[in-house]
């Protein structure tokens, strides 16, 4: 068979090759086209906004915190400061990422489930992706010593030192001063748009006391510089600045050596002290005891420490001076007194004579005057100032029935019982002080005789707390004139002046009548209080009062060792001096104490001792003045100073350890 020899068609085959040239050439020149169009968009049509976005992604805002303002006492004493410490916080932009970092975290510090709870929190409120979350405060030389020598491991992890707040005085001026503590999602979710920029890059707020009131002039301006950031946020450099505007100081009417000696002499007790500056107004020193330690709850409260604060049966949260009420007893006969002569149901030479019970027209229940169960009957024959001095229930029984409900619950509202005092931090109660529309829209009762024969000694539906009784008692030494009290003196350079609530119009002789009647609490022969004015270098004017805290019998007598400890009578006792001119006024509870003169007075007298005379606690152990005998407060004073003492001694070891290792420490950031 004869093969067919065949040849190349090169014709052909060159043919094919220009197409396929062609058609490659076209799809080249297809996809050039293409991405000079797609560069001619990026670089020319849309350069503005992938500028924008990558400055965006490249370029961030960082907001600068302000410093937190100062607080002093009147003295410049501090009261309030900001102390550098150590902060971890970490930059982290995916979840999987974090919870990498933060297993690698856990070996080298103690991480509490408290701390990641809050941490999460916190992650939610940032604004940016990449935006700092602190995870732990107060960071040890160890633990930053640890961090360093990991930090090649430890992606966006950050220790910076940074201000938070400290309160040197601890527990002393607690419910004064209050604290500041992290921002919440409460208080996110209760911020204005405004208030939202002003705390950018802040983490804590004022949460009680002056902290709280006077937030919006502490905290200061936010400021901000534009920063330049690589992927993992780590700044690379400062593009520009505005600096934060640090918040105004705080001077207050506070005296830190009158509160040290308010809370010297109610250690170991219950109860509150409140003194103020009669010309004023303004607060001298507030003491509610016991209390507790602010600082613990700046960086966040651990579980345990508030669960133990929370359920400690002192209730030391609890701000007693200004929002425990307690029936005043008889520290507002004068008051009362001072209102039958305003209404003209008394007069200062009108006596009865006093068997120590006191029945109603018409009626078998008996009421019995304190004296009755020590002398077995009454006070004889009493006028108004013996009234007062001696503290004689049946003069004010008699007088408030034959005054009239009506009469005494509005005099008495001019001396702002019942009413808020208006002082400058938050939280406070505003008592009771009964009327016959307040007792029906409250109880759905009328108002009865022997309601107003309770009212008229303190008891009753009669509440007060330990502030209204010394704005009450100041309203008394200035003769009508109610000041509102404050603790703010100072904000910057700006000095608050004393605000006059109201001035009471009666005649001066009725002032000093009253004002007389306190006086011979103090100083006269059967003064309740006269043991606790002993050899004193001033006169002073004073009213002591017993409160009941469960009801007893009509034919049994008051047995305080049958009695638990907590059911006992409280003691009050109000007072001011000197009484030719007054410059302090205070007002003493104690809870359970039983005895207003024996127990309250000795605390009042101290109280202006220190103001009035300079007896302050000293260093090393209190000196009392001549004639105060009064041992057990003299021992709780030396017991005080110790405890204080050693408590710096403490503080100021730790405050250089804690100097030295910031000074030592490294900024670690990976």
């Amino acid at each position: 068979m004869q093969e067919t020899q065949q040849f190349k068609d090169h014709q052909r085959e060159a043919k094919i090759f220009r197409a396929r040239v062609v058609v490659m050439a076209v799809f080249m020149l297809a996809l050039v086209s293409t991405l000079l169009y797609r560069y001619y968009d990026l670089q020319i049509v849309n350069y503005e906004e992938y500028a924008t976005q990558s400055d965006r992604n490249r370029v961030h805002v960082q907001p600068i915190p302000p410093t937190r303002g100062l607080i002093f006492d009147r003295n410049g004493i501090l009261l309030a400061d900001n102390k550098p410490s150590f902060t971890l916080s970490v930059v982290s932009s995916s979840a999987e990422e974090l919870n990498n970092t933060i297993e690698l975290l856990k070996p080298l510090i103690e991480i509490t489930p408290s701390d990641l709870e809050k941490f999460y929190k916190a992650q939610k409120q940032r604004r940016h992706k990449l935006d700092q979350v602190p995870l732990r405060y107060r960071l040890t030389e160890d633990e930053i010593a640890r961090l360093a020598v990991n930090q090649h491991l430890l992606e966006g992890v950050e220790v910076n030192a940074e201000l938070v707040r400290n309160y040197p005085h601890a527990d002393t001026f607690a419910h004064v001063i209050g604290y500041t503590g992290r921002i919440s999602e409460r208080d996110v979710d209760a911020f204005t748009p405004e208030q939202v920029q002003r705390y950018s890059g802040t983490h804590a707020i004022g949460k009680s006391g002056i902290e709280a009131s006077y937030e919006d002039v502490l905290l200061g301006t936010v400021g901000s510089q534009n920063v330049e950031t690589n992927a993992r946020g780590r700044v690379m450099r400062v593009l520009d600045r505005i600096d934060p505007k640090q918040g105004s100081d705080l001077r207050l009417h506070l005296d830190v050596r009158l509160q040290e000696t308010a809370v010297a002499v109610m250690r170991g007790r219950r109860g509150a002290v409140v003194a103020i500056d009669v010309k004023t107004g303004g607060v001298l020193a507030a003491v509610s005891y016991p209390g507790f330690d602010p600082n613990l709850f700046v960086t966040g409260i651990s579980f345990a420490d508030y669960k133990r604060l929370n359920e400690d049966i002192d209730t030391p949260l609890f701000n007693r001076f200004l929002q425990a009420q307690y029936p005043p007893g008889s520290t507002i006969k004068p008051v009362v007194g001072l209102a039958g002569l305003h209404t003209g149901f008394t007069d200062v030479n009108r006596t009865i004579a006093d068997r120590g019970v006191f029945t109603l027209p018409g009626s078998s229940r008996m009421w019995r005057d304190w004296i009755l169960k020590t002398t077995g009957g009454g006070h004889g024959q009493v006028d108004l100032k013996g009234a007062i001095s001696q503290s004689c229930d049946t003069y004010f029984w008699d007088l408030g029935v034959r005054m009239g409900i009506d009469n005494m619950s509005e005099f008495g509202k001019h001396f702002g019982l019942g009413q808020l005092t208006g002082i400058d931090i938050p939280s406070e109660r505003k008592g009771i002080w009964p009327s016959r529309e307040w007792k029906r829209a409250s109880k759905g009762q009328a108002w009865y005789p022997g309601d107003t024969v309770n009212m008229s000694i303190g008891q009753g539906f009669v509440l007060a707390t330990p502030l209204q009784l010394a704005v009450m008692t100041t309203t008394i030494a200035n003769h009508g004139i109610r000041y509102r009290p404050q603790f703010i003196k100072q904000i910057g350079d700006q000095v608050h002046e004393p605000i006059i609530e109201e001035t009471i119009e009666t005649k001066p002789e009725y002032w000093n009548a009253i004002a007389d009647g306190m006086a011979e609490v103090m100083h006269g022969t059967r003064g309740t209080a006269r043991r606790a004015a002993e050899r004193a270098e001033y006169r002073m004017a004073g009213k002591s009062g017993t409160a009941q805290v469960v009801a007893i019998a009509q034919n049994a007598k008051y047995d305080s060792a049958a009695l638990k400890e907590r059911h006992r009578d409280h003691a009050l006792f109000v007072a001011f001096a000197p009484l030719e001119d007054p410059q302090i006024a205070v007002a003493v509870m104690l809870e359970n104490a039983e005895g207003g003169s024996s127990q309250a007075a000795p605390v009042a007298r101290w109280i202006m001792d220190a103001h009035l005379l300079g007896y302050y606690l000293n260093e090393d152990e209190f000196v009392p003045p001549a004639g105060f005998h009064h041992a057990a407060i003299i021992k709780r004073a030396n017991a005080y100073i110790a405890e204080r003492n050693a408590v710096r001694v403490e503080g100021a070891t730790s405050s250089s350890a804690a100097s030295a290792s910031s000074s030592s420490a490294p900024k670690v950031s990976q």
